[in-house]
């Protein structure tokens, strides 16, 4: 499914096979989640993608064929795939361990191909081993609303009182994870949104509640992943002195003016850029003793559109995910 033109439909083509380099791998996609960040891609929201575009970031699926200079992986081994496809390895960042920051980076179903395909080529330095206690489809969306969550997680300390804002797929992983480390979890919908309070409390959220609400006690942390600016003053005013807001989406409206009083007190704003190969191996190492369970809906991957609408409509619970 091929993007020709932001703000276009996705288009059904038939590609040739992509044939793997000396340093590559080409897999055999078994299943690739729908996240945001493609939807942002496919309305023009982040700019200068790769055209035409292969959109997907989290992709799971087999080696299929190995470049004669890889050994990381066998033909038949299970890999995953994330938004991070590669980067300089020389530059401050990259040897500070912050490649998530470096300049040169690649990164999949934006500046490369990515898993909105029957097959695909990855670097192999950048994929990672599957878990073995999950499916395709259960564990697409660790690969980037999980490693997403997880960093925004880092991010937040270790606040006891976290609150959630956009509840949807990489939230109903995190707050998973912030449940099984002793945290309580205070989840925020949009208002009005009752289905999607009842979603979290099935989770095992301490409270549920719209956006507009202030929690029944401060928060030590807030993690943002709804891309809405007015969101961060709100998140500011709900969190305790010295507490941490978190914004981790790669895009976010404009932040309205707030008064300095709601950042007093210590109070600290953050984003969450990318993610590091580090970032998922803590990860999925983690996702390896505990069963995370993902909520999903398996599509079609001709139905690539109809997914990209769901997202736009905030009509699901959980990860959209899409199977060749």
């Amino acid at each position: 499914m091929v993007l020709n033109t932001p703000g276009a439909r996705l288009t059904l083509s038939e590609l040739p096979r992509p044939e793997p380099s000396s340093d590559q791998i080409l897999i055999r996609v078994l299943a690739c989640a729908v996240c945001r960040t493609d939807l942002h891609v496919a309305d023009g929201e982040l700019s200068h993608p790769k055209l035409p575009l292969i959109l997907g970031h989290e992709i799971v699926g087999d080696v299929a064929a190995v470049g004669d200079r890889v050994s990381a992986f066998k033909e038949g081994a299970r890999v995953g795939v994330p938004w991070l496809a590669g980067t300089c390895g020389v530059c401050p960042y990259c040897r500070g361990e912050r490649e998530n920051l470096c300049d040169a980076a690649h990164f999949t179903g934006y500046t490369v191909d990515g898993g909105y395909c029957e097959f695909t080529l990855a670097d192999p330095r950048y994929c990672f081993t599957i878990p073995e206690n999950y499916s395709a489809v259960s564990a697409a969306p660790l690969l980037c609303a999980g490693l997403i969550g997880y960093r925004s997680l880092l991010r937040a300390g270790d606040a006891e009182r976290l609150g959630i804002y956009g509840f949807g797929t990489a939230a109903h992983i995190v707050a998973q994870v912030a449940l099984h480390q002793g945290r309580r979890v205070f989840a925020f919908a949009r208002p009005g949104d009752q289905e999607t309070q009842r979603f979290a409390l099935k989770q095992g959220v301490f409270w549920a509640g719209d956006s507009t609400q202030a929690p029944p006690e401060p928060l030590d942390a807030a993690i943002i992943f709804a891309p809405v600016g007015e969101l961060v003053p709100l998140a500011l005013k709900n969190v305790r002195k010295g507490g941490v807001v978190v914004c981790g989406g790669i895009y976010m409206s404009d932040v309205p003016r707030f008064p300095y009083s709601l950042l007093w007190e210590e109070r600290q704003l953050c984003s969450v850029a990318n993610l590091t190969r580090k970032d998922a191996q803590e990860f999925l190492k983690l996702a390896s003793q505990f069963r995370i369970h993902t909520t999903t809906t398996a599509l079609a991957l001709e139905q690539a559109n109809q997914a990209l609408d769901l997202l736009r409509s905030g009509r699901t619970q959980g990860a959209v995910v899409l199977i060749p």
